[in-house]
């Protein structure tokens, strides 16, 4: 094994070590070679396509009645306190504390009938589209990595798919996307932490890393010529990224917000990179980053945005439903209409899907701790750029907000959508799962919303 050297900076649970990722070569690397990749690449017009997806994650699932489907005709212990205010949409009002998206609902399409959840804080519906009952082996792959799978990075050196999310206390709300079935090479780069520092050569000249790249190349086809088993497709593409991130300056300068204009960070906020609770933190920042990681060539960006769950637990985050969003909202306002106004400005709104959302929604009825409790059977979501018809509003919910009343919208149709404006069909694409069995990307009656197509 021939090992890029630097220090090592503690072990995953599997035993791996961070720096094991920059472990290249060996008789473990096969599948297609270099020239081959290329060639299917050129082929398919992978490198031709900018498109890509920014998927932000409100962990623990917000409260839709006191967001974008507020019910201020229902009884007080379901309507809250909260008050609506018009947007610039004629008929379409919001939540009061989200004042800068009530002037910009013009290039959001807002969902209220998102259907399809468990009523546990798993990200896999909002990462996945499906749920984790009856999962195959492996689990079901991400978005991101089922893009990253079909179509590789838009940009050489670059990775296509980026999870901007730390660990957190409770793991599924730092989930940044994972490859399932598809296997590790198809999992997301995440530069946060220890991360960063595996993105410089140490005490390696590029002359160096070229000889063993050569060499590896070598052995890889060795391998090949010696086993057709076909057990190690995919993996140079782990490599081959490897050896991009090492190579390259694009990925690190994206990461560089101190190359930002001012203004615009300013324009972003800060917001903190402190954890709330066991959840992600509220880094307005990592907006601005998925901006500049798609722009690179990055496919997917994922973002994992705060700890939406408002029951009120006193353990836990210690406020009232109310309180927290007084807090959460303001925040999410400012850095999410950021984004989308930087997107139309730098012309990235037709390349560029957005999509905001939770794992599920919150009870109608507000418990005894001024809080809400899980509410699977519906919950919101918003979607953004993508070249969609922006300016509209799907779906609606009954009186008390319990319940889809209007176009009910699965998850798998939002992902549909995604992959559509990615130029993905997803009637044709499929992946192959570790049977070797072609799995498609959602189930056969899910379809892209006409609605925004």
């Amino acid at each position: 094994m021939l090992t890029i050297l630097g220090d090592q900076h503690g072990r995953f649970c599997d035993g791996l070590s961070r720096r094991d990722f920059l472990k290249i070569g060996g008789l473990g690397f096969g599948g297609l070679s270099m020239p081959q990749i290329l060639r299917a690449e050129a082929e398919a017009g992978v490198r031709n396509s900018r498109k890509s997806v920014i998927m932000i994650f409100l962990a623990g699932g917000p409260p839709h009645q006191d967001t974008f489907d507020l019910k201020m005709d229902a009884p007080s212990q379901i309507r809250g306190e909260f008050r609506p205010i018009d947007t610039n949409l004629p008929g379409l009002q919001i939540c009061e504390h989200l004042p800068k998206m009530a002037q910009m609902m013009d290039k959001f399409v807002v969902i209220r009938s998102i259907v399809g959840a468990t009523g546990e804080h798993y990200a896999v519906q909002c990462v996945t589209g499906r749920t984790d009952k009856n999962m195959p082996t492996g689990g079901w792959p991400s978005l991101g990595a089922t893009v990253s799978k079909l179509e590789g990075s838009a940009s050489p050196g670059v990775p296509p798919f980026v999870g901007l999310s730390p660990r957190t206390g409770w793991p599924p709300y730092g989930n940044p996307g994972e490859p399932g079935f598809l296997g590790r090479a198809y999992g997301p780069f995440r530069p946060n932490g220890d991360a960063m520092a595996d993105m410089t050569l140490r005490d390696v000249s590029l002359g160096r890393l070229n000889d063993r790249k050569n060499l590896l190349a070598r052995l890889d086809q060795f391998r090949r010529d010696a086993d057709a088993s076909g057990l190690m497709d995919g993996l140079d593409a782990y490599s081959q990224q490897a050896f991009g991130i090492l190579t390259s300056s694009q990925l690190a300068k994206a990461l560089d917000l101190e190359q930002e204009d001012p203004k615009t960070r300013e324009r972003y906020g800060y917001g903190s990179p402190i954890p709330i609770c066991d959840g992600a933190p509220m880094y307005n920042e990592h907006f601005l980053m998925a901006r500049r990681l798609v722009e690179a060539g990055v496919r997917c960006v994922t973002v994992n945005f705060g700890r939406w769950d408002s029951h009120a637990d006193v353990p836990f985050y210690g406020k009232s439903n109310f309180d927290q969003m007084r807090d959460f909202e303001p925040a999410l306002d400012q850095c999410l209409t950021a984004l989308i106004q930087d997107l139309h400005e730098r012309g990235l709104d037709k390349d560029v899907s957005v999509v905001v959302w939770g794992e599920f929604g919150r009870t109608p009825k507000i418990n005894n701790r001024g809080g809400r409790d899980h509410w699977p059977q519906v919950s919101c979501a918003l979607l953004a750029g993508g070249g969609m018809r922006t300016g509209q509003v799907i779906g609606a919910t009954d009186r008390l907000g319990g319940y889809a009343k209007e176009r009910p919208v699965h998850f798998q149709e939002v992902f549909a959508t995604l992959y559509h404006n990615l130029g993905i069909d997803v009637n044709e694409a499929t992946v192959r799962d570790l049977s070797g069995r072609p799995q498609f990307l959602v189930e056969e009656n899910r379809q892209p919303l006409p609605e925004v197509i």
